[in-house]
């Protein structure tokens, strides 16, 4: 006879920036036998603080998160190593008996984590010369326009000027000779040991939502935003293209520092910037299984106490 083995919960709490994410893992976490691991692209890096609203060390002393903190701004992280960094800290937390509470916007870390990467080829270096050597003729938005002709769905979410994406995108394709997109649709089969608990905070009004990331990055810059840019360029040699300065604040903060944009523009992008990466972060959850999601509207005013209802009765479901 067989026996079902019940695999040990794990809560994920997803939502746009400026959701409110943040303060409800907190209130969780007081209240839950919890720990918190961020999932979030840009906290990974050490020094950049402000314009991530990476917890305060007060916070952090209180509450330790995991996953933050991890590398320096002139290093990579990609969703790959994420995975297998959470599966590890899940895996401790589990044996520690708490349950592993998941927080953050990154989108493609949540679906690595759950299902794995899809396969594609490692880099050639002389295929990237050859790239470069084309892009330097011809200009990258040409490049984009050659990879719109193999890879229509790639390139639409691909900037003309964004050089790095344009050229792996087309090493893919010349490696494989199948667009990015249809290899990145098949996904690897992975096991994800964990019954996930799955919360999404969306907003009931999307002008409100953009009022509170306004609200926030005005407060970054207020609170020193350039000032830090400047610090971590200066200590690190960074220029534009490094992953960690493209981070949304952190680009439009760079092109302020070399007189590309004045103060008005850097706030007016930035807080651009800002709203479309909460829409990208929308529209992945909204294409997630409605079944398999609990949404509560982030601007309601007892969000807390419907998030620890649900929560509670989550868990004790789980239990028996």
């Amino acid at each position: 006879m067989q026996y079902l083995t019940r695999l040990p919960p794990a809560i994920f709490l997803m939502g746009p920036t400026a959701s409110g994410k943040s303060r409800i893992a907190l209130d969780i976490a007081e209240n839950f036998p919890v720990e918190i691991i961020s999932v979030d692209s840009a906290q990974v890096y050490r020094h950049l603080d402000i314009g991530t609203a990476k917890p305060d060390p007060a916070t952090l002393t209180q509450t330790p998160h995991h996953l933050i903190n991890l590398i320096d701004p002139n290093q990579h992280y990609s969703a790959a190593q994420f995975r297998h960094d959470a599966l590890n800290v899940m895996n401790e937390i589990t044996q520690r008996n708490k349950i592993p509470l998941l927080v953050g916007g990154t989108m493609l870390y949540f679906r690595a984590l759950q299902d794995g990467l899809s396969i594609l080829p490692s880099a050639d270096k002389n295929l990237r010369l050859m790239l470069e050597n084309m892009a330097n003729e011809l200009g990258w938005p040409a490049m984009h326009q050659k990879l719109e002709e193999l890879d229509q769905e790639t390139a639409a979410r691909i900037k003309p000027t964004d050089s790095q994406r344009i050229q792996r995108a087309l090493e893919v394709c010349y490696l494989t000779q199948k667009p990015m997109s249809e290899i990145l649709r098949t996904p690897r089969q992975a096991d994800f040991p964990y019954q996930k608990i799955s919360i999404a905070l969306i907003p009931s009004d999307r002008s409100q939502l953009h009022r509170r990331i306004e609200e926030r990055f005005e407060a970054m810059l207020n609170h020193g935003l350039i000032d830090e840019v400047q610090s971590i360029r200066q200590r690190f040699s960074l220029d534009i293209e490094f992953p960690s300065m493209r981070c949304v604040g952190y680009r439009q903060t760079c092109l302020y520092l070399d007189n590309k944009i004045n103060s008005a523009e850097l706030r007016e992008m930035g807080i651009a910037a800002t709203r479309q990466l909460a829409k990208r972060q929308l529209t992945w959850l909204r294409g997630m299984k409605t079944d398999e999601v609990k949404e509560f509207d982030c601007l309601t005013g007892d969000l807390t106490a419907q998030v620890q209802h649900f929560l509670h009765a989550a868990i004790q479901k789980q239990a028996f």
